[in-house]
């Protein structure tokens, strides 16, 4: 198709694209006659032609022909480029830096979103008002041959609602990089970009020293709870209880960790983890520095601690930590188990049918109800680097006790030790 006037020729190229995206002639069709008119015979019977293949989704072009979108000429990109470096410079941002030579914080965000497109018909349009270009035919994938992604993608740009899709998973990660702690910018970086986000809430699977392999535990009759009217928080007849609700959250947290610490010990198997090291075996770097460098074994019992504490709760008792290691494995389920809420909608699940009560997710509660003490939360703190010896005068001072990795399964003493031949679940 020639076409002599260049405003023509944006049209027809805006026309075009949008019809390949609706996949229907009838949306562009005032346009398309309005700019036939417009044109040369000639011309207007070939816009005629290609509207049609463009809607029909087949668009057959002679071997060799490429298409390059408006604004996408490659000189263009690098006067950009060179602009954008320059700009970098100007604001103090060097260009090309590693993190170690900037002179500020850096943050770093990532976001993981999930949608289940309803109306394909009602997200193009919507996408198209936004301004969105499909890609070219020949760049589209087999199985998003309406650039559904792209569409998506222009969207998500505004952060809201988006129309023709529901919002299944909306998260994000953020933190600051540390350069001591071996993080680099992402341009510079030796080793993949991770992030892990949680898991569903929806995939807790029950351990196999539960009371049934089929159904999950009764949690109304394992942690029934008293009615009291006087409204007394600090009544000595009711006092705090474990409610159904808490004890569903606790379970699933526990449940994910253990699954993950299952799965992070085969990966790693007797490899120390650190930070750097590319891998899906971030539960094992939430533990104190001095578990690192555990072998596989190690990693497995710890794994078997969180299966312990879901055992606790499914024969309807509290969790009792009865070692170090399960200390540590319900510290980490009581910092998880409020994110799990977020994911419920109290209508259309299990935990919605749960009687509620005052006492619900009260997590501060559990945390100061569930443990003997908080000894082993010292372990974070870098001051007290060696604070973990028994032989240690800050140890010995305050009656902690052995606090080595090696020593984090040897039982308190109270409640009793967990079976010895239990084994473990995978």
């Amino acid at each position: 198709m020639t076409c002599k006037d260049k405003h023509h020729a944006y049209q027809a190229v805006q026309l075009l694209r949008r019809a390949l995206a609706a996949r229907d002639a009838a949306v562009v069709a005032e346009d398309l006659r309005a700019l036939a008119s417009a044109l040369p015979d000639a011309p207007a019977g070939s816009l005629r032609t290609a509207t049609a293949h463009a809607a029909s989704g087949a668009w057959p072009a002679p071997v060799g022909t490429t298409f390059c979108p408006p604004g996408e000429n490659p000189e263009e990109d690098e006067e950009t480029q060179d602009d954008e470096a320059s700009a970098a410079s100007e604001s103090g941002t060097p260009h090309g830096a590693r993190l170690k030579d900037l002179p500020g914080k850096v943050v770093r965000i990532t976001h993981l979103r999930e949608f289940h497109i309803t109306d394909e018909d009602a997200l193009i349009r919507a996408a198209m008002d936004a301004d969105w270009d499909p890609l070219p035919a020949s760049e589209l994938a087999e199985d998003d041959p309406r650039d559904l992604i792209g569409a998506v993608m222009t969207l998500t740009e505004s952060g809201g609602w988006i129309t023709g899709a529901d919002t299944l998973e909306d998260q994000s990660e953020a933190g600051l990089l540390r350069a001591e702690d071996g993080d680099e910018l992402t341009d510079w970086s030796p080793v993949p970009v991770t992030t892990h986000f949680h898991h569903g809430w929806l995939l807790r699977r029950p351990a196999s020293n539960t009371p049934t392999e089929e159904e999950p535990p009764d949690l109304v009759a394992l942690f029934p709870v008293k009615e009291c009217s006087c409204e007394d928080e600090d009544c000595e007849d009711c006092g705090w209880q474990l409610t159904p609700r808490t004890a569903d959250l606790l379970l699933t947290a526990l449940s994910v960790l253990a699954d993950q610490a299952y799965d992070a010990a085969d990966d790693l198997r007797d490899q120390p983890v650190t930070k750097q090291r590319p891998g899906d075996w971030e539960l094992f770097t939430r533990l104190p520095s001095l578990t690192w460098s555990a072998d596989r074994n190690w990693r497995r019992r710890m794994a078997r601690a969180f299966d312990d504490l879901t055992d606790d709760l499914e024969h309807g008792r509290w969790p009792q930590p009865s070692c170090t290691a399960e200390e540590m494995a319900l510290h980490l389920a009581i910092e998880d188990a409020p994110s799990y809420l977020d994911d419920i909608d109290m209508r259309d699940t299990a935990h919605g049918t749960l009687p509620e009560h005052r006492d619900d997710y009260d997590w501060d509660a559990c945390s100061d109800l569930f443990f003997q003490d908080g000894d082993v939360l010292m372990l974070f703190d870098a001051r007290l680097d060696g604070i973990e010896d028994p032989d240690g005068d800050v140890n010995q001072r305050l009656g902690m006790g052995d606090l080595r990795a090696a020593a984090w399964f040897e039982p308190f003493g109270y409640p009793p030790a967990r079976d010895p031949k239990r084994g473990f679940r995978r």
